[in-house]
């Protein structure tokens, strides 16, 4: 996607890095609480979905047998995993419909996560043979995967016709300073492309091309947080998305369309599986759920579960945050100040909310006796 950036640092928002210098005071009033930052002026706010928080929710079902990855889906080990809604514009709905059909199926055993998607395309093109380009500069596919769903240390991978992958981690999204380890690779990783039709050939009409990607969970687990493989019930944060630029055929060759007012390519468009809300795939908080299906059954649970929408309900507090402050250069010291509205789904409300030597942390108490937490940089998670 054309929004990603590659060259920030650590902490270029001026957070701080360490996750453990926290300290925040039990209260939850901001009385007391340990030298509160000050923002910068200039900090920006984060744009925020347009759109309702409802992610896809798919059961990943247990392989029977090993799939076979060349790229093709017709193999018996897919023919018992179901396709994913077909995919939207990654601004939601209220757009128009894609271009062209997306879907994709998902399976695991206890070596591999399978991936395997198929996309609908008259001209099947692509030019990027290095690995590690920026593949979306080409047609591709695109894999996100959060294990622990915390928006913190998650994996990207990306594909084009040609089979020549982008794999990256990230420590945290842009808009918390990341950065991108483009260094990082998959060890072990499986991929494959199969084209139904003629790759670079613009004198015929394509009927598509598809993908498989085999991700070992020895690499997975680096970062997951969380045991892996996962259990039967486990549920993780993930998303795809299928970038498509526009082109046409100038010299016997695809060529991207240009503006003739100013000579640049047309914005890409990027249809995923779970909308954004906004044109960001970067938003961890808004990719779907897959829930992994034990062996022997195709059970598993659509609806959102108290932790997810607890976590959800915490966003609201950082998205606030950090519109107050962009207008006023600090932080807001009680929750009063953010003049929240109601989660609703019998979510206890207001949060506790207090400054921390690093910026704040606000926290709900769930009906468990658990409690879920929001920290100034994005991250959210679940204690015991």
């Amino acid at each position: 996607m054309t929004t990603k950036i590659l060259l920030l640092t650590a902490c270029a928002t001026g957070f701080s890095c360490d996750a453990a210098s926290r300290s925040a005071d039990d209260s939850g009033s901001g009385v007391g609480d340990p030298s509160p930052v000050t923002i910068p002026a200039h900090f920006s706010a984060v744009p925020q979905p347009a759109i309702d928080w409802l992610p896809e929710v798919y059961g990943a079902l247990h392989a029977s047998g090993d799939p076979v990855i060349d790229g093709s889906l017709d193999d018996p080990a897919w023919q018992s995993a179901p396709w994913t809604n077909d995919f939207v514009d990654i601004q939601g709905g209220a757009m128009p419909s894609p271009r062209h059909r997306t879907r994709a199926r998902i399976l695991w055993d206890d070596e591999y996560l399978y991936v395997g998607a198929e996309m609908e395309e008259p001209h099947v093109w692509g030019t990027l043979t290095e690995r590690d380009a920026v593949i979306y500069h080409d047609n591709d596919f695109e894999v996100f995967i959060d294990p622990d769903a915390d928006t913190h240390q998650y994996y990207e991978l990306e594909i084009n016709a040609l089979d020549t992958v982008w794999d990256l981690m990230l420590l945290k999204p842009y808009r918390d300073g990341g950065p991108a380890i483009d260094a990082w690779d998959i060890r072990g990783l499986r991929t494959g492309v199969a084209v139904d039709g003629t790759l670079n050939d613009p004198l015929d009409e394509d009927r598509g091309w598809s993908v498989e990607i085999a991700i070992p969970w020895d690499v997975l687990q680096e970062a997951a947080g969380r045991p892996v493989p996962p259990k039967a019930g486990d549920r993780w944060r993930v998303n795809f998305s299928r970038v498509q630029w526009r082109a046409i055929v100038e010299e016997g060759r695809y060529a991207k369309v240009t503006a003739p007012e100013t000579g640049e390519f047309l914005d890409e468009d990027n249809w995923v599986w779970s909308p954004q809300g906004l044109i960001a795939m970067h938003y961890p908080e808004m990719w779907g759920i897959v829930e992994f299906v034990g062996p022997g059954t195709a059970e598993f649970s659509p609806e959102l579960t108290a932790d997810e929408r607890a976590l959800w309900a915490l966003r609201q507090v950082y998205y606030r945050q950090r519109e107050h402050a962009a207008s006023n250069g600090s932080w807001a010291r009680s929750v009063a100040e953010l003049e929240l509205g109601s989660p609703g789904s019998g979510l206890p409300w207001p949060p506790d909310m207090s400054l921390t030597s690093s910026g704040f942390e606000a926290t709900l108490a769930l009906s468990d006796g658990r409690v879920a937490h929001i920290s100034e940089d994005g991250r959210s998670w679940v204690s015991d």
